[in-house]
């Protein structure tokens, strides 16, 4: 997730208390899904597309982290 941003998220993971959780949040929530979709854990069709939406939401909220981020470096 964002190659572009690579040094600025290993950064943030040691400098930043809130970004960690956001990228460990949505490192889980992507194998959950990955689980659910290859039914090693039962879901319904709408609990999967529930869950995409909400780690699309935060991907949109580690992207705006990332961007702020790096204009407050510059």
């Amino acid at each position: 997730m964002f190659p572009e941003y690579r040094e600025l998220i290993t950064k943030l993971k040691g400098s930043d208390a809130h970004f960690p959780r956001l990228f460990d949040k949505h490192n889980d929530m992507d194998q959950l899904i990955k689980n659910m979709e290859s039914r090693v854990v039962q879901a319904t069709a709408v609990e999967i597309e529930t869950l995409k939406k909400e780690k699309l939401q935060l991907k949109d909220r580690i992207y705006a982290h990332l961007r702020s981020a790096e204009g407050a470096q510059a």
